[in-house]
Order: structure tokens, then C-alpha cells, then sequence
């Protein structure tokens, strides 16, 4: 068990330091929330129950019986929530012999950083598994795939040849979308929401999204992109892994979701023993997704 003794900052001893840097830097906004649809909890599990609808209606000769489908229960996504902590160990005698007040207040800012970068990590790493097949979801393959399985046959939320970001591929991209269909193979309505990029294809997704003519081409050709308003948003994300994969989040309902079961609670308390000086955050949330079709992406070439 770490523990901060006066060994750990001696210089805190001594008066004559005039400045401690290192342990608190600028945050950067909420980043998670542009990832998920945010939703609570009030339970150890929520899950998530997919329901196949109809097929399409049978032509019907004359005088002949109503040909009847069924409605029936696909797949469970089940969210467990998990807890996390981290905290921090104080002797007495360090705090009582610090000289430098700001050195021990920004133990507590320190902690607050950590279990925010703690959700960041958590909540993009779906993002950076999207095709590991260790982590599957209610339909027990990743999150991103050719071969979503369906009563209609696989689908896909992936392009079929993985390719960097650039016009043509995010055309190809939105085009699959347009063409989505429910588990019955029925056309269904999905809108891009953002498309969200690491931080190496920022200016890329710039150029390509919200030039006024078409991007790395000497043809007087509109940008039909920005002129549809194809993607209304791009939202960069610091915690995604692979430098070239990017990804299309949809107007699903039910596919990325974060429940918060407890926020981010900070106590603190001491041992009667060693009159030691404990503080600790502790929190409990889970990201993942039901339906796939929240996401469409590419790993990049």
C-alpha cells in the first residue's frame, strides 16, 4: 500500500521552493459524452432487448387466407455496471511538517483529474476494440463487423475493405448507412450524428467536411458533402488509440449507451492506529452498446 511519507517530497520540508508543477495540468472538455447516449441507472445490470418486427407483406389471391409473420425476441445486451477507485495515503507527520499548503491541495485536484481520465479511457477504448473480437456485444461479435447476424442474414456496419479517411470513403460510408435495414431486411432511416476522429485526422476531416469545392482536386465540383450536410458534426476524441481508424455515429436509438449507476464521490477519513490521513474517489458506470447500427466505421488502410 502506498503511502505519502515526509520521505516522498522532502524539499517540502524546506522553505525556499518556489513553485511545484507536474501533477495538475488543463483538462480537456468532456470528450465521452460525444461517444454515448447518456442514460442512469438504478441497478446492478440494465439490459438492452432486441425485438425482430414483420417482413413484408405476401401478395394475397383472391378468396386465399392473410399469411401471418412473427414477432419475435433477438439478442440481450446486458450493461453491468463497475466500480472504480483510487485514493491516496497520508502520514500525519507530512501533512503536519509540509510547508507548502498548494502542494497538498492539489493532491485532491490530482485525484478528480485521474478519475476523469479514467472515464475518458474507459469510455473510448469501445471505440479502440471496435473490431476485437475479445469483445463482443448482445450478438456475440464486435461491435463492429461484416457479419452482425440477423433472421435476414448478416449485416454489416463496417466498410468492407478498410480505408483512411478521405471523401471518397466517407461517401461510401454514408451511402451504407442510407441503405440500412432492420433485422427483417426492411429499410429503415439513419442519419449520421458526428463523425469522430483521433487527433491526427483533425485537419483532414476539416478540409474534407467544410470546404465549399470538392477537397485534393483540381475539378470545379461542389463538395457535395458539405452541401447535403451529410455529417453535422466532427468531434475529436485524445484518447483514440489508432491514429487512422474513424468512426460515424448515427441517430440510433438504444446503440451506444452509458449508464451512470453512482457519480464521482470524493470522502476522506482517518486510521485510529497509524493516524494516517486516507482520501479516496469512487464511481460506477458502464459503456457499451445493444444495437450496432449506432456505429459505422473504418479501422483506415
Amino acid at each position: 500500500m502506498a503511502v505519502i511519507a515526509t520521505g516522498n517530497h522532502p524539499k517540502a520540508l524546506w522553505p525556499g521552493v518556489y513553485s511545484w508543477f507536474g501533477n495538475v495540468y488543463n483538462e480537456h472538455d468532456r470528450q465521452y459524452e460525444k461517444l454515448f447516449d447518456m442514460k442512469t441507472s438504478n441497478q446492478n445490470y440494465e439490459e438492452i432487448v432486441q425485438a425482430t418486427g414483420f417482413g413484408l407483406a405476401p401478395v394475397k389471391p383472391e378468396g386465399s387466407s392473410t399469411a401471418y409473420d412473427a414477432h419475435t425476441q433477438g439478442y440481450t445486451s446486458r450493461f453491468t455496471n463497475v466500480a472504480y477507485s483510487l485514493g491516496f495515503i497520508c502520514t500525519r507527520e507530512e501533512l503536519a511538517d509540509n510547508l507548502y499548503e498548494k502542494v497538498s491541495m492539489r493532491r485532491a485536484g490530482s485525484l478528480a483529474f485521474s478519475m476523469s481520465q479514467t472515464r475518458e479511457n474507459v469510455g473510448a477504448n469501445i471505440y479502440n476494440r471496435v473490431i476485437n473480437a475479445t469483445y463482443t456485444g448482445g450478438d456475440a461479435v464486435a461491435l463492429g463487423s461484416t457479419a452482425h447476424p440477423s433472421v435476414s442474414g448478416n449485416q454489416s456496419n463496417i466498410l468492407a475493405t478498410a480505408a483512411d479517411l478521405s471523401e471518397a470513403t466517407l461517401e461510401d460510408l454514408t451511402i451504407q448507412i442510407m441503405n440500412a435495414t432492420d433485422p427483417k431486411g426492411l429499410k429503415v432511416s439513419i442519419r449520421p450524428k458526428c463523425l469522430i476522429i483521433p487527433t491526427a485526422l483533425t485537419y483532414d476531416a476539416q478540409r474534407i467536411l467544410k470546404s465549399m469545392l470538392r477537397q485534393g482536386t483540381a475539378d470545379n465540383d461542389t463538395n457535395a458533402l458539405r452541401l447535403l450536410g451529410a455529417i453535422p458534426e466532427i468531434a475529436v476524441n485524445n484518447y483514440l488509440t489508432d491514429t487512422d481508424a474513424w468512426f460515424i455515429k448515427t441517430d440510433v436509438q438504444d446503440g451506444l449507451c452509458w449508464f451512470d449507476r453512482e457519480a464521482v464521490e470524493f470522502t476522506n477519513d482517518s486510521d485510529y492506529d497509524t493516524d494516517n490521513i486516507k482520501h479516496k474517489g469512487y464511481m460506477r458506470f458502464v459503456p457499451g452498446w445493444a444495437d450496432w447500427r449506432a456505429l459505422y466505421s473504418s479501422s483506415g488502410a
